[in-house]
């Protein structure tokens, strides 16, 4: 029996928020499954010594009341490099992760690991606290930044952008990495002009715990203004294997997919409940104010290829082991049959 386990932003519409927070430092995964590969009843949420599970729902029975096609299962990781090996393994037949990383995955297995729809654009903010003196990326040269995802996303985009504002990240700040968005907001909490680079929604929570902070720099106006790309975060992708064998599941998965991105960026009020309800955050009053923020999209197909392709593109240019040494091929972007 297979295990169909993806990022969703929520066929309940529980992942949506945990998706702009996770992509960046922390993955999302739901599963589902049946002897038939078109499940008919949740399985167990797949886990494992290697991936420590924070949260786990119980089915979401969506497939009995018409919202999915299929039942799904939700956990909730710390970091993506935690759902990595459950995926190598084939233990995951589907995850969410950061889209530099899928592109390492693909070369690191040969083409093994496909995408299937782009998650989630920019999300990520520098935060300063009690002051300000950030009005800009050069403002940051000199100074130390908090940040999460050292090896993914938030270390390519930011060395990306200092370094096309003329200031070495090597030499001319000091970039401290944290492996959970909450390790850095604890960290700021006991730094004075504590400056940090953060993801959504930790912008929110930690704004609203702490009237001293600021957003300074949304990096994705940063990002426009010096790239002709669109700044992307995660993507979900598949075992080139499964896909292969259940394409049928994996485009059932996408129509439900983009019908919960679009109740996602709708119905705020409904979202955000269910993020408390589902422990996704501990209040929905932090989803429902950050959910406008975290660029939640379904691009698959053609729009997947153009905008993923060239976001990696620009990642290999300034540095080609962000993308895990080569530029994936054209097998890397699943596409229906």
């Amino acid at each position: 029996m297979k295990k169909l386990t993806s990022m969703l932003l929520a066929l309940a519409l529980v992942l949506s928020l945990a998706a702009c927070g996770g992509a960046a430092s922390s993955s999302v995964a739901s599963s589902a499954a049946s002897s038939e590969a078109v499940p008919e009843a949740a399985s167990e949420a797949a886990s494992s010594e290697e991936a420590k599970e924070l949260s786990t729902t119980d089915a979401l029975s969506m497939e009995e009341d018409g919202t999915a096609s299929m039942d799904y299962d939700l956990q909730l990781y710390g970091a993506a490099d935690e759902i990595v090996p459950l995926l190598m393994k084939g233990e995951l037949d589907m995850a969410a992760i950061p889209a530099n990383l899928a592109a390492t995955l693909y070369q690191k297995t040969e083409g093994g690991i496909q995408a299937v729809a782009v998650n989630t654009l920019g999300v990520l903010y520098v935060v300063e606290k009690g002051g300000d003196t950030i009005q800009s990326m050069a403002d940051l040269a000199g100074r130390t930044i908090l940040s999460t995802g050292k090896g993914t996303t938030p270390e390519y985009v930011l060395r990306y952008l200092l370094n096309a504002n003329g200031i070495d990240p090597d030499k001319d700040v000091t970039i401290e990495y944290y492996s959970e968005a909450t390790e850095v907001t604890a960290q700021m909490a006991n730094t004075e002009d504590a400056i940090a680079v953060l993801p959504q929604p930790y912008v929110t929570a930690a704004g609203l715990q702490d009237d001293t902070l600021r957003v300074a720099l949304d990096l994705t106006e940063e990002w426009n203004k010096v790239a002709d790309t669109q700044l992307i975060t995660g993507v979900t992708v598949v075992r080139k294997e499964y896909a292969e064998e259940h394409p049928d599941v994996v485009a059932a998965f996408l129509t439900d997919y983009a019908k919960s991105v679009e109740a996602a960026n709708t119905d705020l009020d409904g979202t955000a409940a269910l993020c408390e309800e589902q422990g996704v955050v501990a209040k929905a009053a932090i989803a429902k104010k950050a959910l406008p923020n975290c660029n939640i999209v379904c691009l698959t197909g053609d729009e997947l290829k153009t905008n993923a392709s060239a976001y990696l593109q620009v990642l290999f240019d300034a540095d080609p082991k962000a993308v895990g040494g080569a530029m994936p091929g054209d097998d890397f972007y699943w596409t229906a049959e």
